[in-house]
């Protein structure tokens, strides 16, 4: 069976569901701060393609789940139609940030480029969170904007990689098309307690290996969960292209870490 499908995405949403996980957008989740249970806090970051993204967003709506989406400003992620669209289907929709980079790290002119892209996105729903891009081609990280502004004088909530609390729950992201990229994340990652999860067995490299482990109860009861709906299609040339492109890329991010490493 192939990984990164529609049918699977379903089918690992259904498992959580039916094991007793809440779902809670990012904003949610910082307005309500849940403590006990079993629950997964679902984003979306919209690198690319975001017509997957709608379909992913139409498939958690039949499910009764609302995530959060974070679009980029840029042409091949800012699509107004299905902005719109998603947000009318009840998720969130956030800001997905690469001031930085876009303004080759000029602090001032990306504090600007924020606020504009900010305002920007709450045309369409009242942004209350952000999350940033990794841009891992680029020499700038856009979270050490962080560094010289404050992002809750903006009238955000939160960032998730500011906001959240890891020791307490554990971060799954599909990074580099697995669900243990991280030794080919150059940002998208949380290496403070990456090591600390593998211990514990929380490694994933399959969408199953995370059925199974929820089924068999040995899943963590808490979880951050991202996904980029680009690589999640049942169209078969699609599918095909985006791995083979993941995987040139998985080899350029091995090299970028390496490089940065020496």
């Amino acid at each position: 069976m192939r990984d990164f499908t529609l049918d699977t995405y379903r089918r690992l949403l259904q498992t959580l569901l039916d094991q007793g996980y809440t779902f809670y957008t990012f904003e949610q989740y910082l307005r309500q701060r849940p403590q006990e249970g079993r629950f997964v806090i679902l984003r979306h970051d919209v690198d690319l393609l975001p017509v997957n993204s709608l379909r992913t967003a139409q498939l958690e709506y039949r499910l009764g789940i609302r995530a959060s989406y974070y679009f980029r400003i840029v042409p091949e992620s800012n699509h107004p139609v299905i902005i719109r669209s998603i947000a009318a289907l009840g998720h969130e929709i956030g800001y997905h940030y690469e001031d930085l980079s876009i303004t080759d790290g000029d602090i001032t002119a990306a504090e600007m480029h924020f606020r504009q892209k900010l305002d920007y996105f709450r045309t369409y729903y009242p942004v209350v969170t952000v999350c940033m891009h990794g841009a891992p081609t680029s020499p700038y990280d856009s979270r050490d904007l962080w560094k010289h502004y404050d992002y809750h004088d903006y009238g955000l909530l939160g960032e998730p990689y500011f906001d959240v609390d890891f020791s307490c729950l554990c971060y799954l992201t599909d990074t580099g098309r697995c669900w243990d990229g991280y030794r080919v994340s150059v940002r998208d990652r949380i290496p403070e307690h990456q090591d600390r999860w593998i211990a514990q067995g929380w490694s994933y490299h399959h969408t199953d290996d995370i059925i199974r482990a929820a089924q068999a109860h040995t899943l963590p009861d808490q979880l951050m969960m991202t996904t980029h709906p680009q690589r999640w299609t049942d169209r078969l040339g699609p599918w095909t292209r985006e791995l083979l492109v993941q995987n040139a890329k998985n080899i350029v991010k091995r090299l970028l870490i390496n490089q940065r490493k020496a």
